[in-house]
């Protein structure tokens, strides 16, 4: 208990926890690890090699993620051909599986997961609320952009790249609204994981900053920074698509994220072509 109690000043600033590839509950012992099991909180992830990857396996064995990037630097100044070619082999399973997930460790995951028990899911240096109901996962949703959207509770977990269905509290299916929608969508995942890293460092720094400010005039300050950023974001989007369209006709797929990206907008007329048929007419 009293272990414990140390550790819960350094929430405000994240938790260190180190991942094994070998099992979904795998994780280096750390004194963070004695607050989930005080609360009796399963902590999960999904950062596993596939079984039937014997040269991976071979490569990684029972490393965990620091101990790999230390085996991948050290083999890029060794002799010995059979480290380096080791190295090489986690350095390509670390850049193909970035998003710390892959599909062997989502299905040890969901075979793992109790029905209904909630826990804690880590990806990509983030904890996630995470529940298993009728056979499926579910990520609660605590994005910003989703603050005013009252029927966005859930998102399930079925894939890899992070394109879950949103759910309500019943876990039926619910469509956000467009603008929301196109403020989270449309981050790419780094740029996610860099906008966050920012956020903690800042957070970090006000607090070992002279003069400590209370935490709720810290939180008011970082989520007056959020609010800032969602709206900057979302001005851009309107401008951008003020931009594409022709004169007197919205742009293609405007209000609809992910639609006439990249493609020509609706209406709008190609080059003509210098030749013309015998009926003397352009070809558009």
């Amino acid at each position: 208990m009293n272990d414990a109690m140390a550790v819960l000043p350094k929430l405000s600033t994240g938790l260190d926890v180190n991942v094994r590839f070998t099992g979904v509950g795998d994780f280096e012992y750390t004194p963070e690890c004695i607050v989930f099991d005080l609360l009796d909180v399963p902590l999960y992830h999904g950062w596993l090699v596939d079984p039937q990857s014997y040269e991976v396996i071979h490569a990684i064995g029972r490393c965990s993620y620091n101990q790999l990037v230390e085996k991948i630097i050290s083999s890029k100044h060794s002799t010995d051909s059979g480290l380096v070619s080791e190295g090489l082999v986690a350095e390509q399973f670390l850049d193909a599986t970035a998003t710390q997930l892959t599909y062997h460790g989502l299905c040890e995951l969901t075979a793992a997961a109790k029905e209904d028990e909630l826990c804690v899911f880590f990806r990509n240096n983030h904890f996630s609320t995470m529940i298993k109901h009728k056979g499926h996962l579910y990520l609660l949703v605590t994005d910003q952009g989703f603050l005013s959207e009252q029927k966005v509770v859930w998102e399930s977990l079925h894939n890899v790249e992070g394109d879950g269905n949103f759910c309500d509290s019943e876990f039926c299916l619910s469509h956000p609204s467009g603008r929301q929608l196109s403020y989270t969508g449309a981050r790419a995942p780094q740029e996610q994981i860099d906008q966050d890293y920012m956020v903690a460092l800042s957070l970090q720094q006000q607090q070992q900053a002279p003069g400590d400010i209370s935490d709720v005039e810290l939180a008011k300050r970082l989520q007056e920074e959020e609010d800032q950023q969602a709206l900057q974001y979302l001005q851009q989007q309107e401008h951008d698509a003020q931009l594409q369209a022709p004169p007197g006709r919205p742009a293609a797929g405007a209000g609809r994220p992910g639609v006439g990206a990249g493609r020509q907008a609706a209406g709008e007329r190609r080059p003509q072509r210098e030749e013309k048929t015998g009926k003397d007419c352009a070809i558009l």
